[in-house]
């Protein structure tokens, strides 16, 4: 049976007397892809952000193996040390080199040490194509190279899972497929992700579960390839048949 890494219960957020999310519920398996979709402000977004304390969320809870996470949580940093998040605005400190973005999590808030932390962000550099970079700074890139070091600065932190939102939505189309390319091999070497994304080709190609959001609702729960083969609901074909793939 495949380990639960993160499971969703009952979870609303409002703001002010808007309800943004509705009766949230879903689970996260170790390894697996989750990816969210649906229209534009439906909530995928704030759904993602709640899974990491960005955003507060007013009932329900997140149990996160096993650390049962409620209204008004507090402890957040060392969890936030377990979950990786790789937002569409980058994020990078611009007065910072990309080796010190990417050490300024290992080192001050994990304590580990420069060596050894410098050693691993020189793999994932090698990785992402992106070594000679090293001690440039964030204005000296395009934005699909800054994304790819945001992705670098997340798996430095030896994440359980990363949160991805986004994170192609502002590249230009020929920037995309680099990002896309890291997130595949993640997909493939088995890191747990939960992708926000409107890149439908990409998402078929890796999502093993689809959670379909209108309306801060879930309108649909199915496994990856199902959703885009034969989807269940009516707005999940309507949504389908609207995107470009």
């Amino acid at each position: 049976m495949a380990e639960k890494l993160l499971t969703v219960s009952h979870l609303n957020k409002n703001y002010g007397k808007k309800e943004v999310l509705h009766d949230i519920n879903f689970s996260v398996d170790k390894g697996s892809v989750t990816v969210i979709l649906g229209p534009s402000g439906s909530g995928k977004s704030t759904m993602i952000r709640c899974l990491n304390g960005l955003e507060d969320f007013h009932s329900g809870q997140i149990d996160f193996k096993g650390q049962v996470i409620q209204p008004g949580f507090k402890k957040w940093q060392p969890i936030r040390q377990n979950i990786g998040m790789v937002f569409q605005s980058y994020d990078l400190f611009p007065n910072r080199t990309v080796i010190d973005n990417i050490l300024l999590g290992p080192l001050k808030v994990q304590k580990r040490s420069h060596e050894e932390a410098l050693a691993q962000a020189r793999q994932l550099l090698k990785e992402v194509q992106l070594t000679e970079y090293e001690n440039v700074y964030p204005r000296q890139l395009s934005g699909g190279q800054k994304q790819r070091i945001a992705i670098v600065r997340a798996l430095e932190l030896n994440p359980e899972f990363i949160l991805f939102d986004e994170v192609t939505a502002s590249l230009d189309p020929e920037m995309v497929r680099g990002v896309l390319d890291v997130m595949l091999q993640l997909a493939q070497r088995k890191m747990t992700m939960i992708v926000v994304t409107h890149e439908m080709n990409f998402a078929k190609q890796i999502a093993d579960n689809v959670i379909f959001l209108e309306d801060g609702k879930i309108i649909e729960k199915s496994v990856g390839r199902q959703f885009f083969d034969q989807p269940k609901t009516e707005r999940a074909k309507e949504f389908l048949n609207s995107m470009d793939f």
